[in-house]
């Protein structure tokens, strides 16, 4: 018990708060593509790697000062978003949710061999050193500091966007009553694809922020991909709130079950937690008209 008490149980704790900022981000643009457009992203991780691999390549290759390959991938995870509605989801947007799975699923398939066929299995890096942040007997990594900055502004901007803007206003209304919508002179088209880009963005964001701590590689997308849709359906498919605490405690999980134990016993606490709770609430903890 004395270890609860160690200073290094609170280096462990705050921790997983900077890690649940980064898992918080994650989860926004995908809950907030299904609360509008109610199709599942299934290839939202791998969308992610793409960028990823995109600003690497830029900088790396084409010798791109980073902050506009940080830019360029901005550009092209809304590209990526507005895309993948356009070709991928519209065809199929009223099919049945099987369908719907099965075509995005089909993407993140596509994307990982692609991957795989341009750059090879090879981990890549940008080869920026970021340095620890010391705080007393404490030491933080600078990078996960800086996404976790990033990150709450990011989503506080969403959601200030939803909730001040008239476009923000007509994405929400739109997701609570699609039938009335259109009747009052709104396209739901228009906000589907609106919508779809603002997923992107936050895909592009979270690109950036992954490359800076992650290596890239075709598989990194199984590493966060299940764990921010088990996120998701934690917190309520559609509901940003509900993903945002879900988020933080996953992010506890893996932290305090690494300090403890290791991080890949955290995790399977997590997913042992996430199952227990789908027996009392299968529409997740936030979940509305449950």
């Amino acid at each position: 018990m004395s270890r609860i008490f160690d200073i290094f149980f609170l280096e462990a704790l705050l921790n997983g708060i900077l890690l649940g900022g980064l898992l918080a981000l994650l989860s926004v643009g995908l809950n907030l593509v299904f609360g509008v457009v109610e199709v599942i992203w299934v290839c939202y991780a791998e969308l992610i790697m793409t960028v990823m691999y995109c600003i690497w390549w830029l900088h790396i290759v084409a010798h791109w000062p980073l902050p506009a390959a940080f830019a360029a991938g901005l550009a092209v995870g809304t590209a990526l978003g507005v895309a993948l509605h356009v070709f991928i989801i519209r065809p199929v947007l009223h099919a049945e949710p099987i369908n719907q799975l099965l075509v995005t699923g089909g993407v993140l398939f596509f994307l990982q061999a692609l991957a795989s066929v341009v750059f090879g299995i090879d981990y890549r890096n940008l080869g920026v050193q970021m340095p620890s942040l010391p705080v007393g007997e404490m030491q933080f990594s600078s990078a996960r500091l800086l996404t976790f900055g990033v990150a709450v502004v990011a989503i506080v901007g969403t959601w200030v966007f939803l909730k001040r803007t008239f476009l923000g206003t007509a994405i929400r209304a739109i997701s609570q009553d699609r039938t009335v919508m259109p009747l009052l002179g709104v396209d739901p088209s228009r906000i589907y694809v609106l919508t779809s880009a603002l997923g992107g963005l936050l895909v592009g964001l979270a690109g950036c922020l992954l490359v800076l701590q992650y290596d890239v590689h075709p598989a990194i997308g199984l590493t966060f991909g299940p764990l921010i849709f088990l996120i998701c359906v934690l917190g309520g498919l559609g509901n940003l709130l509900g993903g945002l605490a879900a988020s933080f405690l996953f992010a506890q999980f893996i932290s305090l079950g690494g300090f403890f134990l290791q991080v890949e016993w955290g995790q399977v606490m997590a997913f042992v937690f996430f199952i227990l709770v789908m027996f009392w609430r299968p529409r997740g903890l936030f979940a509305k008209n449950t």
